[in-house]
Protein backbone atom coordinates (compact mmCIF):
# COMPACT_ATOMS: atom_id res chain seq x y z
CA UNK A 1 0.00 0.00 0.00
CA UNK A 2 1.24 3.39 -1.25
CA UNK A 3 0.83 6.67 1.21
CA UNK A 4 1.60 10.00 -0.16
CA UNK A 5 -0.73 12.07 1.58
CA UNK A 6 -1.89 12.68 5.89
CA UNK A 7 -2.73 14.57 8.54
CA UNK A 8 -1.07 14.12 12.21
CA UNK A 9 -1.61 16.19 15.28
CA UNK A 10 1.87 16.91 16.77
CA UNK A 11 1.78 17.68 21.14
CA UNK A 12 5.49 18.10 22.07
CA UNK A 13 6.64 17.22 25.36
CA UNK A 14 5.86 19.52 28.38
CA UNK A 15 8.80 20.06 30.72
CA UNK A 16 9.11 19.44 34.34
CA UNK A 17 7.71 21.17 37.37
CA UNK A 18 10.35 22.70 39.60
CA UNK A 19 10.47 22.48 42.78
CA UNK A 20 10.24 24.39 46.08
CA UNK A 21 12.69 23.23 48.86
CA UNK A 22 14.83 23.97 51.62
CA UNK A 23 17.75 22.57 52.77
CA UNK A 24 17.26 20.29 55.92
CA UNK A 25 20.40 19.05 57.35
CA UNK A 26 21.51 18.83 61.23
CA UNK A 27 23.98 21.51 62.61
CA UNK A 28 22.97 23.69 59.55
CA UNK A 29 20.34 26.55 60.44
CA UNK A 30 18.37 28.09 58.36
CA UNK A 31 19.25 26.05 55.03
CA UNK A 32 18.75 27.77 51.91
CA UNK A 33 16.53 27.04 49.08
CA UNK A 34 17.64 24.05 47.19
CA UNK A 35 14.58 23.22 44.79
CA UNK A 36 15.62 22.18 41.11
CA UNK A 37 14.95 22.89 38.25
CA UNK A 38 12.31 20.52 35.93
CA UNK A 39 14.06 19.00 32.46
CA UNK A 40 12.56 19.95 28.86
CA UNK A 41 9.94 18.67 27.44
CA UNK A 42 10.78 16.12 24.21
CA UNK A 43 10.76 17.57 20.84
CA UNK A 44 8.96 16.02 17.99
CA UNK A 45 11.66 15.72 15.31
CA UNK A 46 10.93 14.64 11.47
CA UNK A 47 13.93 12.41 9.71
CA UNK A 48 14.29 12.29 6.56
CA UNK A 49 15.07 8.49 5.91
CA UNK A 50 15.96 7.11 2.13
CA UNK A 51 15.00 3.39 3.24
CA UNK A 52 11.74 4.61 3.36
CA UNK A 53 9.45 4.92 0.22
CA UNK A 54 5.66 5.64 1.57
CA UNK A 55 4.48 6.99 4.67
CA UNK A 56 2.40 4.09 5.36
CA UNK A 57 3.62 3.73 8.84
CA UNK A 58 2.59 7.30 10.05
CA UNK A 59 -1.16 6.71 8.67
CA UNK A 60 -2.36 4.18 11.64
CA UNK A 61 -1.47 7.27 14.08
CA UNK A 62 -3.69 10.40 14.72
CA UNK A 63 -1.75 11.84 17.27
CA UNK A 64 1.99 11.89 18.50
CA UNK A 65 3.16 12.96 21.65
CA UNK A 66 6.29 13.58 23.22
CA UNK A 67 7.43 13.07 27.25
CA UNK A 68 7.13 15.42 29.32
CA UNK A 69 10.50 15.85 31.40
CA UNK A 70 11.10 14.87 34.95
CA UNK A 71 10.44 17.29 37.90
CA UNK A 72 13.40 19.47 39.82
CA UNK A 73 14.03 17.82 43.40
CA UNK A 74 15.45 19.17 46.30
CA UNK A 75 19.02 19.29 47.39
CA UNK A 76 19.55 21.09 44.14
CA UNK A 77 18.73 17.99 41.55
CA UNK A 78 17.74 18.53 38.30
CA UNK A 79 14.75 17.32 36.53
CA UNK A 80 16.22 15.30 33.26
CA UNK A 81 15.22 16.06 29.89
CA UNK A 82 12.71 13.93 27.94
CA UNK A 83 14.07 11.97 25.35
CA UNK A 84 13.05 13.47 21.88
CA UNK A 85 10.92 11.88 19.79
CA UNK A 86 12.34 11.15 16.14
CA UNK A 87 9.81 10.50 13.48
CA UNK A 88 11.21 8.76 10.03
CA UNK A 89 9.80 9.76 6.88
CA UNK A 90 10.56 9.53 3.17
CA UNK A 91 13.29 11.68 1.34
CA UNK A 92 10.88 14.52 -0.66
CA UNK A 93 8.82 14.62 2.21
CA UNK A 94 7.06 18.38 2.80
CA UNK A 95 5.51 19.16 6.50
CA UNK A 96 3.27 21.77 6.19
CA UNK A 97 1.03 23.43 8.99
CA UNK A 98 -2.22 22.90 8.63
CA UNK A 99 -3.85 26.07 10.72
CA UNK A 100 -1.71 28.72 8.59
CA UNK A 101 -0.62 26.60 5.42
CA UNK A 102 3.05 27.38 5.91
CA UNK A 103 5.34 25.07 4.67
CA UNK A 104 7.84 24.57 7.78
CA UNK A 105 10.40 21.98 6.09
CA UNK A 106 10.89 20.22 3.10
CA UNK A 107 12.77 17.17 3.71
CA UNK A 108 14.98 15.98 0.85
CA UNK A 109 18.23 14.86 1.95
CA UNK A 110 19.31 11.64 3.26
CA UNK A 111 19.53 12.24 7.68
CA UNK A 112 18.29 15.61 7.31
CA UNK A 113 16.01 16.38 10.49
CA UNK A 114 13.85 19.37 11.78
CA UNK A 115 12.60 20.05 15.37
CA UNK A 116 8.63 20.57 14.20
CA UNK A 117 6.91 20.32 17.57
CA UNK A 118 9.47 21.88 20.32
CA UNK A 119 9.20 20.55 23.98
CA UNK A 120 8.19 22.94 26.79
CA UNK A 121 10.88 24.18 28.70
CA UNK A 122 11.41 22.83 32.44
CA UNK A 123 9.68 24.95 35.25
CA UNK A 124 12.07 26.70 37.54
CA UNK A 125 12.85 25.86 40.82
CA UNK A 126 12.68 28.31 44.02
CA UNK A 127 16.91 28.30 43.92
CA UNK A 128 16.53 30.13 41.40
CA UNK A 129 13.98 32.72 42.05
CA UNK A 130 16.88 33.49 44.76
CA UNK A 131 18.25 37.17 45.45
CA UNK A 132 19.54 39.28 47.54
CA UNK A 133 16.21 40.75 49.07
CA UNK A 134 14.70 37.18 48.41
CA UNK A 135 17.58 34.70 49.36
CA UNK A 136 14.23 32.35 50.38
CA UNK A 137 11.60 32.64 47.79
CA UNK A 138 9.04 29.95 48.51
CA UNK A 139 8.31 29.72 44.75
CA UNK A 140 8.75 27.81 41.99
CA UNK A 141 6.99 26.70 38.26
CA UNK A 142 5.47 24.72 36.65
CA UNK A 143 6.72 22.94 33.48
CA UNK A 144 6.05 24.46 30.13
CA UNK A 145 3.14 23.20 28.28
CA UNK A 146 4.79 21.51 24.81
CA UNK A 147 4.03 22.92 21.37
CA UNK A 148 0.36 21.60 20.02
CA UNK A 149 0.10 21.87 16.15
CA UNK A 150 -1.48 19.85 13.42
CA UNK A 151 0.82 19.44 10.26
CA UNK A 152 0.11 17.62 6.90
CA UNK A 153 2.87 15.70 5.43
CA UNK A 154 3.06 15.24 1.56
CA UNK A 155 5.48 13.39 0.03
CA UNK A 156 6.65 13.83 -3.89
CA UNK A 157 8.28 11.14 -4.71
CA UNK A 158 12.27 11.65 -5.65
CA UNK A 159 13.50 10.62 -8.40
CA UNK A 160 15.98 11.83 -11.66
CA UNK A 161 13.59 10.79 -14.48
CA UNK A 162 10.34 10.53 -14.42
CA UNK A 163 8.03 8.46 -16.89
CA UNK A 164 4.82 10.10 -17.65
CA UNK A 165 1.96 9.50 -20.59
CA UNK A 166 -1.67 8.30 -21.19
CA UNK A 167 -2.72 5.21 -19.51
CA UNK A 168 -1.49 2.09 -20.85
CA UNK A 169 1.08 3.60 -23.49
CA UNK A 170 4.07 1.41 -21.83
CA UNK A 171 5.64 3.17 -19.22
CA UNK A 172 5.56 0.65 -16.83
CA UNK A 173 7.04 -2.25 -19.54
CA UNK A 174 10.30 0.40 -20.32
CA UNK A 175 10.77 0.47 -15.87
CA UNK A 176 10.42 -3.44 -16.08
CA UNK A 177 13.15 -3.74 -18.52
CA UNK A 178 15.61 -1.18 -17.57
CA UNK A 179 15.54 -1.71 -13.97
CA UNK A 180 14.92 -4.48 -11.32
CA UNK A 181 12.09 -2.43 -10.47
CA UNK A 182 8.65 -5.00 -10.75
CA UNK A 183 5.51 -3.15 -11.60
CA UNK A 184 2.25 -4.35 -12.38
CA UNK A 185 1.69 -5.06 -15.74
CA UNK A 186 -1.85 -5.24 -17.01
CA UNK A 187 -3.83 -4.45 -20.08
CA UNK A 188 -6.09 -2.34 -18.51
CA UNK A 189 -6.04 1.43 -18.05
CA UNK A 190 -4.76 2.61 -14.80
CA UNK A 191 -2.63 -0.15 -13.95
CA UNK A 192 0.16 1.85 -12.15
CA UNK A 193 -1.97 3.26 -9.16
CA UNK A 194 1.57 4.81 -7.31
CA UNK A 195 4.86 5.48 -8.27
CA UNK A 196 6.87 2.81 -9.06
CA UNK A 197 10.50 3.26 -8.79
CA UNK A 198 13.66 1.77 -10.47
CA UNK A 199 17.41 2.09 -9.93
CA UNK A 200 18.88 2.10 -14.01
CA UNK A 201 22.69 1.00 -14.06
CA UNK A 202 24.33 1.36 -16.96
CA UNK A 203 27.82 -0.40 -18.24
CA UNK A 204 29.60 2.07 -17.44
CA UNK A 205 28.46 2.23 -13.97
CA UNK A 206 26.43 5.19 -13.73
CA UNK A 207 23.23 5.08 -12.18
CA UNK A 208 19.47 7.18 -11.85
CA UNK A 209 16.66 6.88 -10.61
CA UNK A 210 13.35 6.80 -12.70
CA UNK A 211 9.76 6.89 -11.51
CA UNK A 212 6.85 5.15 -13.58
CA UNK A 213 4.26 7.81 -12.44
CA UNK A 214 0.81 7.07 -12.49
CA UNK A 215 -1.64 7.68 -16.26
CA UNK A 216 -2.50 11.22 -16.90
CA UNK A 217 -5.52 12.08 -18.90
CA UNK A 218 -7.31 15.12 -19.36
CA UNK A 219 -8.67 16.94 -16.74
CA UNK A 220 -6.08 15.52 -14.14
CA UNK A 221 -4.49 19.24 -12.94
CA UNK A 222 -8.29 19.72 -11.65
CA UNK A 223 -8.19 16.50 -10.41
CA UNK A 224 -10.11 14.27 -12.68
CA UNK A 225 -8.81 10.97 -12.63
CA UNK A 226 -5.71 10.01 -10.96
CA UNK A 227 -5.40 14.11 -10.30
CA UNK A 228 -2.61 15.68 -8.81
CA UNK A 229 -2.10 12.44 -6.78
CA UNK A 230 0.24 11.82 -10.31
CA UNK A 231 1.31 15.71 -10.75
CA UNK A 232 2.85 16.01 -7.20
CA UNK A 233 5.28 13.22 -7.27
CA UNK A 234 6.11 15.05 -11.40
CA UNK A 235 7.31 17.83 -9.59
CA UNK A 236 10.68 16.33 -8.25
CA UNK A 237 11.96 15.07 -11.26
CA UNK A 238 14.91 16.09 -13.40
CA UNK A 239 13.91 14.90 -16.58
CA UNK A 240 10.21 14.41 -18.36
CA UNK A 241 10.07 10.90 -20.03
CA UNK A 242 7.10 11.40 -22.22
CA UNK A 243 6.27 7.98 -23.13
CA UNK A 244 3.74 8.30 -26.29
CA UNK A 245 2.04 5.58 -27.87
CA UNK A 246 3.39 6.15 -31.24
CA UNK A 247 1.63 3.25 -32.70
CA UNK A 248 -1.67 4.38 -31.84
CA UNK A 249 -2.57 0.78 -30.35
CA UNK A 250 -6.11 1.83 -28.79
CA UNK A 251 -7.29 4.04 -31.68
CA UNK A 252 -5.81 7.18 -29.95
CA UNK A 253 -4.20 9.86 -31.81
CA UNK A 254 -0.23 10.67 -30.40
CA UNK A 255 -0.12 14.11 -31.08
CA UNK A 256 -3.51 14.75 -29.39
CA UNK A 257 -2.11 12.71 -26.47
CA UNK A 258 0.75 14.65 -26.22
CA UNK A 259 -0.68 17.79 -26.34
CA UNK A 260 -3.84 17.14 -23.64
CA UNK A 261 -0.34 15.79 -21.45
CA UNK A 262 1.48 18.82 -21.85
CA UNK A 263 -1.37 21.32 -21.29
CA UNK A 264 -2.24 19.39 -17.79
CA UNK A 265 1.91 20.30 -16.76
CA UNK A 266 1.01 23.53 -17.65
CA UNK A 267 -2.11 24.17 -15.82
CA UNK A 268 -0.79 22.07 -13.08
CA UNK A 269 2.54 24.50 -12.72
CA UNK A 270 4.64 26.62 -15.03
CA UNK A 271 7.88 25.07 -13.29
CA UNK A 272 6.39 21.67 -14.75
CA UNK A 273 5.93 22.61 -17.74
CA UNK A 274 9.46 23.86 -18.06
CA UNK A 275 11.21 20.66 -17.05
CA UNK A 276 14.17 19.16 -19.60
CA UNK A 277 11.67 16.38 -21.92
CA UNK A 278 12.43 13.65 -23.95
CA UNK A 279 10.21 11.81 -26.04
CA UNK A 280 9.51 8.15 -25.97
CA UNK A 281 8.33 6.96 -28.86
CA UNK A 282 7.07 3.59 -28.19
CA UNK A 283 5.48 0.73 -30.15
CA UNK A 284 7.60 0.65 -32.91
CA UNK A 285 6.90 -2.25 -33.98
CA UNK A 286 3.00 -1.25 -35.13
CA UNK A 287 2.15 -1.08 -38.51
CA UNK A 288 0.37 3.23 -38.40
CA UNK A 289 4.39 3.74 -35.97
CA UNK A 290 5.95 5.38 -39.28
CA UNK A 291 3.31 7.33 -40.33
CA UNK A 292 2.30 8.51 -37.03
CA UNK A 293 5.65 9.96 -36.32
CA UNK A 294 6.29 11.49 -39.30
CA UNK A 295 3.35 13.65 -37.91
CA UNK A 296 4.89 14.25 -34.70
CA UNK A 297 8.42 15.30 -35.45
CA UNK A 298 6.77 18.01 -38.94
CA UNK A 299 4.91 19.62 -35.98
CA UNK A 300 7.40 19.37 -33.18
CA UNK A 301 10.83 19.19 -34.95
CA UNK A 302 13.20 20.35 -32.15
CA UNK A 303 11.70 17.68 -30.49
CA UNK A 304 14.05 15.23 -28.50
CA UNK A 305 12.40 11.30 -29.79
CA UNK A 306 13.77 8.34 -28.79
CA UNK A 307 12.41 5.60 -31.11
CA UNK A 308 11.45 2.13 -29.29
CA UNK A 309 9.71 -0.92 -29.48
CA UNK A 310 9.38 -2.25 -25.22
CA UNK A 311 7.52 -5.25 -26.70
CA UNK A 312 10.82 -6.84 -28.96
CA UNK A 313 13.40 -4.62 -26.53
CA UNK A 314 14.77 -2.06 -28.78
CA UNK A 315 15.96 1.00 -28.64
CA UNK A 316 16.41 0.20 -25.22
CA UNK A 317 20.34 0.87 -24.72
CA UNK A 318 19.95 4.55 -26.80
CA UNK A 319 16.93 5.39 -24.45
CA UNK A 320 19.38 4.35 -21.07
CA UNK A 321 22.31 6.49 -22.72
CA UNK A 322 20.50 9.20 -23.93
CA UNK A 323 19.03 9.78 -20.49
CA UNK A 324 21.89 9.42 -18.51
CA UNK A 325 24.02 11.86 -20.91
CA UNK A 326 21.22 14.09 -19.90
CA UNK A 327 21.08 14.17 -16.65
CA UNK A 328 25.25 14.85 -16.94
CA UNK A 329 24.81 18.05 -18.32
CA UNK A 330 21.55 18.77 -15.60
CA UNK A 331 22.30 20.55 -11.75
CA UNK A 332 22.34 17.99 -9.30
CA UNK A 333 21.05 19.84 -6.25
CA UNK A 334 17.53 20.22 -5.92
CA UNK A 335 15.15 22.42 -7.02
CA UNK A 336 12.48 23.86 -5.05
CA UNK A 337 9.11 23.89 -7.62
CA UNK A 338 8.33 27.58 -5.89
CA UNK A 339 7.24 26.96 -3.01
CA UNK A 340 8.11 29.47 0.13
CA UNK A 341 9.30 27.26 2.62
CA UNK A 342 11.27 27.51 6.13
CA UNK A 343 12.66 25.49 8.85
CA UNK A 344 9.78 26.56 11.74
CA UNK A 345 11.09 27.68 14.69
CA UNK A 346 8.44 28.18 17.73
CA UNK A 347 8.80 32.07 18.36
CA UNK A 348 6.24 32.90 21.40
CA UNK A 349 3.89 36.22 20.50
CA UNK A 350 3.49 38.48 23.46
CA UNK A 351 0.48 40.21 22.46
CA UNK A 352 -2.89 39.23 23.99
CA UNK A 353 -6.58 40.27 23.27
CA UNK A 354 -9.51 41.04 25.65
CA UNK A 355 -13.53 40.88 24.84
CA UNK A 356 -16.32 40.65 27.07
CA UNK A 357 -18.65 37.95 26.98
CA UNK A 358 -21.85 38.54 28.98
CA UNK A 359 -20.80 40.12 32.42
CA UNK A 360 -17.26 38.49 32.25
CA UNK A 361 -13.75 39.45 30.79
CA UNK A 362 -12.12 37.12 28.49
CA UNK A 363 -8.43 37.51 27.89
CA UNK A 364 -6.72 35.46 26.14
CA UNK A 365 -3.08 35.48 24.49
CA UNK A 366 -0.11 33.12 24.13
CA UNK A 367 2.81 34.19 26.79
CA UNK A 368 -0.06 34.98 29.26
CA UNK A 369 -2.10 31.59 29.20
CA UNK A 370 1.58 29.55 28.95
CA UNK A 371 2.00 31.93 32.36
CA UNK A 372 -1.07 31.06 33.79
CA UNK A 373 -0.25 26.72 32.85
CA UNK A 374 3.38 27.42 35.12
CA UNK A 375 1.74 29.37 37.75
CA UNK A 376 1.46 27.20 41.11
CA UNK A 377 -1.87 29.09 42.52
CA UNK A 378 -1.03 27.34 45.81
CA UNK A 379 1.57 29.45 46.41
CA UNK A 380 1.14 32.70 48.09
CA UNK A 381 4.53 34.10 46.44
CA UNK A 382 3.80 32.47 42.99
CA UNK A 383 0.43 34.28 42.95
CA UNK A 384 1.84 37.59 43.87
CA UNK A 385 4.07 36.79 40.76
CA UNK A 386 1.35 36.40 38.54
CA UNK A 387 -0.29 38.97 38.93
CA UNK A 388 3.20 41.58 38.68
CA UNK A 389 3.79 40.17 35.35
CA UNK A 390 0.08 40.62 34.51
CA UNK A 391 0.20 44.25 35.23
CA UNK A 392 3.36 44.90 33.75
CA UNK A 393 2.24 43.21 30.44
CA UNK A 394 -0.57 46.12 30.25
CA UNK A 395 -3.78 43.75 30.56
CA UNK A 396 -4.85 45.63 33.93
CA UNK A 397 -4.54 49.15 32.31
CA UNK A 398 -6.57 47.80 29.48
CA UNK A 399 -9.09 46.71 31.26
CA UNK A 400 -9.70 49.52 33.05
CA UNK A 401 -9.56 51.56 29.89
CA UNK A 402 -12.29 49.24 28.65
CA UNK A 403 -13.95 49.72 31.42
CA UNK A 404 -13.82 46.96 33.86
CA UNK A 405 -14.45 47.88 37.59
CA UNK A 406 -13.40 45.91 40.50
CA UNK A 407 -15.50 42.56 41.26
CA UNK A 408 -15.84 42.13 37.49
CA UNK A 409 -15.04 38.81 36.96
CA UNK A 410 -12.40 38.19 34.50
CA UNK A 411 -11.33 34.54 32.53
CA UNK A 412 -8.40 33.40 31.22
CA UNK A 413 -8.80 29.89 29.96
CA UNK A 414 -10.62 27.66 32.27
CA UNK A 415 -9.53 30.04 35.23
CA UNK A 416 -11.51 32.58 37.02
CA UNK A 417 -10.34 35.72 38.91
CA UNK A 418 -11.99 38.61 40.46
CA UNK A 419 -10.55 42.32 39.12
CA UNK A 420 -8.98 44.65 41.42
CA UNK A 421 -7.84 47.64 39.51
Amino acid sequence: MFVDELTIKLVAGAGGDGCTSFRREKFVPMGGPDGGNGGSGSNIIFKADKNLSTLIDLSYQKIIKGKKGENGQGSNKYGARAEDVIIRVPLGTTITNLASQEVLADLVNDNEEVIIAHGGRGGKGNKSFATHDNPAPKISEKGEPGEELTVHLELKVLADVGLVGMPSVGKSTILSLISSSKPKIASYHFTTLAPNLGVVTLKDHRRFVMADLPGLIEGASEGIGLGDEFLRHAMRTKIIAHVIDMGAMEGRDPLQDYEVIREELAKYSPVLAQKKEIIIANKSDLASYASNIQKFQAKYPDKEIIKISALNNEGLDDLILKLADTLDTLSNDFVNEGEDYKVYKFVAKDDFTITKDGNIWVVKGEKIEKLLKMTRFEESESVERFSRIFKKMGIEDKLISLGAQDGDEVQILDYMFIFKG
